[in-house]
């Protein structure tokens, strides 16, 4: 990190490292751990930016009381937020509660591919358990009340001395429409209500789309006046997790998404249509559909302060450094932040992902986001910087701009770079 210059590092604390049993007794190691690894990142000039929650919640309160699903979970992150800002609050300044909640939600209580695992039987997968009509709602529900909960108890008890900030982040796919029809231009912002608006608009203005109200009835949980006011400017910064953009019609057509019976997609009730060659392991660059995004943000929810979580394009893992398409897709996507920044989005800072190349939820160690090839068949997991690094690391030391193609050159001196 230090020799690629970085300024921040984004990580998530482990809610089960911390507290094993997800409440009560602290973990020692679990914590001391935590505090080193912020200690060395401050040394050295590296500013942490912490997520609370990333799908990794204590299994026994899933097997207590359903976690997400159930209103208990509310207290018990806000207890586990609690210990987090006491024991790191001192040196962490930028917090977010849930990571991608969007997605998180679909994922892990719609389509069943993301843990615990539900959905509705034979919907996309066979999973044991779960209403796909409801439970991600209902999910999605507890989480902002929980956001709000958290964000609550810090301007309360730490802001005034610690001032730092608590954001949530949602999982952002820019949308646009596929043809200049009027159908398709309402399909694309319906589309937006579902993805975008769903969690945003209880953010920043206390209730969700009337869309969705109107489409989902009594399926869509109910803010109480007091839990609106709870919620409605609860998040200090929206964190946007961005990789991909559809293009959106009201026409039947092969979407990316299976058309199930019941769910999210199937609520939605339009079609979202890949752009070029695409798969999830692989896709290609589409900067305008992140500038789409900041600008939609921008112009909906009063210019709120932004921070790009996540963005990177996989590739398959192997050996070979040489990973100009990465290379391509990050210099264009910062290029496309730089346009929203000089079009007045309140955009304040941007991180790739990942710095090194890891396991993948969805994908396993088969296909990798790291800008630095880590050998996890060798016992030291040794790390060599690709072509992304030696790029990125000009970039943050300003000896390439966003607008050149200086990489081609780093591609020429790739071989000289030692291995970490």
């Amino acid at each position: 990190m230090v020799e690629m210059g970085l300024q921040s590092f984004r990580f998530s604390i482990s809610w089960s490292r911390l507290l094993p049993n997800g409440r009560g007794p602290i973990n020692p190691k679990g914590l001391l751990f935590y505090k080193k690894l912020i200690k060395e990142l401050q040394n050295h000039g590296i500013e942490p930016h912490v997520t609370l929650y990333h799908y990794d919640l204590p299994q026994s309160l899933e097997d207590e009381y359903g976690g997400w699903l159930n209103r208990k979970i509310i207290e018990d992150f806000t207890a586990f937020a609690d210990v987090c800002f006491r024991e790191f609050g001192e040196d962490v300044k930028l917090w977010t509660t849930v990571n991608e909640a969007t997605i998180f939600a679909i994922a892990s209580y719609g389509e069943g591919i993301a843990p615990p695992g539900h959905c509705s039987p034979n919907i996309f997968i066979n999973c044991s358990t779960g209403n796909s009509s409801t439970e991600p709602y209902i999910a999605g529900h507890n989480m902002l009340l929980a956001h709000a909960s958290v964000s609550n108890l810090y301007k309360l008890k730490y802001k005034g001395k610690q001032r730092g900030s608590v954001g949530f982040s949602i999982f952002a796919f820019g949308l646009s429409p596929n043809t200049n029809s009027t159908d398709d231009e309402i399909a694309t912002q319906r589309a937006k209500a579902f993805l975008l608006d769903w969690m945003l608009k209880p953010l920043v203005f206390g209730d969700y789309p009337d869309v969705m109200k109107r489409t989902l009835g009594s399926r869509l949980p109910v803010f109480s006046e007091e839990e609106s006011e709870q919620v409605k400017g609860s998040s200090d910064f929206i964190g946007i997790i961005h990789y991909i953009t559809f293009y959106v019609t009201s026409q039947p057509a092969p979407s990316i998404f299976p058309n199930m019976k019941e769910g999210f997609f199937t609520d939605m009730g339009v079609y979202l249509l890949p752009i070029g060659n695409f798969s999830f392991s692989e896709w290609e660059a589409i900067p305008w559909g992140l500038e789409g995004v900041l600008e939609y943000l921008k112009q909906s929810y009063n210019n709120p302060p932004i921070y790009i979580l996540e963005n990177g394009k996989p590739m398959k893992h192997d050996s070979m450094l040489q990973d100009t398409p990465r290379v391509e897709y990050i210099q264009a996507y910062i290029g496309a932040v730089l346009n929203a920044i000089k079009n007045g989005s309140d955009t304040r800072g941007y991180f790739v992902w990942s710095m090194i190349d890891l396991y993948e939820l969805m994908a396993g160690y088969t296909t990798s986001f790291g800008m630095y090839y880590v050998n996890f068949s060798d016992p030291g997991r040794k790390r060599s910087p690709k072509l992304s690094a030696s790029w990125y690391t000009g970039f943050l030391n300003g000896t390439i701009d966003v607008a050149s193609q200086d990489y081609i050159q780093l591609q020429r001196n790739l071989s000289g770079y030692s291995s970490l």
